[in-house]
């Protein structure tokens, strides 16, 4: 497959300047595909429809700057020519379609609730892997490079980036090896909220919400089979806050998946969610609406809290296969959490994956995350509206005010459907 770098020079800098300019980019799919494929296309891939969505509301609605209309050129080129990689190797080697994977430990629930740390708690495990930032950015090597310097390369794309947005390392610290969240890999067929997260796309966003996720799940299991076939193998565990709004098709693709709900006072977490938010889109707009961005952080996951109490009152996984915890106790007893995961789902906790855990926490005891300042009026948010819109999360899960004097759980099950009536 031909890539950008084969073309002529100047056609690469022709386009360059369109693209710095705004004029005639980024087109539309049909155009991207084609730039980034040499005109091949990518048969078999159900890529256009959404390609075209998010084109449409990168051009109308997201008022990019000259670094977000050359990251979201760079972004496409780089998907469309990973989707063509992956169609290339299973032509290859079909066996890769026959890759198992089994039970996997899917973390989820409101944001900023100890997700990240949690996560890479469990991966200290030995027995436990998941995609790291450099394989969802590059799944295969180079095929003509003798050496795979993949995590070199992406390490100083991550240091580039951190000069845009330097207040990153410190709410959401991340190098090429730390473990990345699902919604990287359903980005690579241009249907996850990952891009409503970086940038302004409303419609995008609503188009995502009418067609549903089912595709991309089925892709993200994919995207998995590839990287076992590769010789990552064992438990997979795997972390997004987004999955929330898409069980069902989460459960589609991973029917037997092992699902662990973090619950924490939403008046910790949505302030945090929008200075993220904020962050991240700094580099890549020229109109910053922080306003904007509070109340669609806080629709967002008030919508998000009514799925998760209307999925405890009519489940979609059954009961044996999720567990519900508290912030509090992930961060405050996290050995002890970990240990009533692994006797829920029926797994064993090694004492070499336990020393490991104690290692892991005693070398980053915040989980490598500094101090972090955030307020409610910067975005526009009002936490008496918050208390009364998450009421019924808050009572049905039993999740404590932060501050009060709650004594630890022993595991939190939902509330009788009736309690949060």
């Amino acid at each position: 497959m031909k890539s950008m770098q084969g073309r002529p020079l100047l056609g690469q800098a022709a386009e360059l300047a369109a693209c710095l300019s705004g004029r005639n980019w980024p087109g539309d799919a049909a155009d991207v595909i084609a730039a980034a494929t040499g005109g091949a296309g990518l048969p078999g891939e159900a890529i256009e429809a959404p390609l075209d969505a998010l084109l449409r509301a990168a051009a109308g609605e997201a008022d990019l700057s000259a670094i977000g209309r050359l990251g979201l050129r760079w972004d496409l080129q780089r998907l469309l020519r990973n989707l063509g990689r992956l169609r290339a190797e299973e032509a290859r080697d079909p066996a890769i379609l026959d890759e198992t994977l089994d039970a996997p430990i899917i973390i989820t629930g409101l944001p900023r609730s100890g997700s990240s740390f949690f996560h890479r708690l469990l991966l200290s495990d030995p027995a436990a892997v998941a995609p790291r930032v450099w394989q969802t950015i590059h799944p295969y090597p180079d095929p003509h490079a003798r050496h795979d310097r993949r995590l070199v390369r992406v390490e100083r794309q991550l240091r580039h980036f951190a000069r845009f947005a330097p207040a990153l390392r410190n709410v959401h610290p991340l190098t090429a090896n730390s473990p990345q969240e699902c919604t990287e890999i359903t980005a690579q067929v241009f249907q996850s909220l990952r891009f409503e997260t970086i940038y302004d796309v409303p419609s995008y966003k609503a188009w995502l919400a009418e067609h549903g996720h089912l595709a991309a799940y089925r892709f993200h299991r994919r995207f998995l089979q590839h990287l076992q076939h590769q010789g990552q193998r064992g438990r997979w565990v795997l972390k997004c806050p987004d999955h929330v709004f898409a069980l069902p098709a989460l459960r589609a693709a991973y029917p037997d998946a092992r699902l662990v709900f973090l619950h924490r006072d939403p008046l910790h977490v949505l302030p945090s969610v929008a200075q993220l938010t904020e962050i991240l889109r700094g580099p890549f707009t020229r109109r910053l609406d922080r306003r904007g961005i509070g109340r669609m952080v806080v629709e967002d996951w008030v919508r998000g809290a009514a799925l998760m109490v209307a999925e405890a009152r009519a489940p979609t996984f059954p009961a044996a296969q999720v567990l519900h915890l508290r912030y509090r106790d992930v961060v405050q007893r996290p050995i002890e959490t970990a240990e009533r995961l692994y006797r829920h789902f029926g797994l064993r906790l090694t004492e070499a994956a336990r020393t490991a855990m104690q290692q892991m926490i005693a070398a980053a005891p915040r989980g490598g995350y500094a101090e972090n300042h955030y307020s409610f009026a910067a975005h526009g948010i009002d936490p008496e509206e918050l208390r009364e819109r998450f009421a019924d999360y808050v009572h049905l899960f039993g999740v404590p005010a932060e501050g009060d004097g709650a004594p630890p759980s022993r595991g939190l099950r939902p509330r009788p459907a009736h309690a949060g009536s």
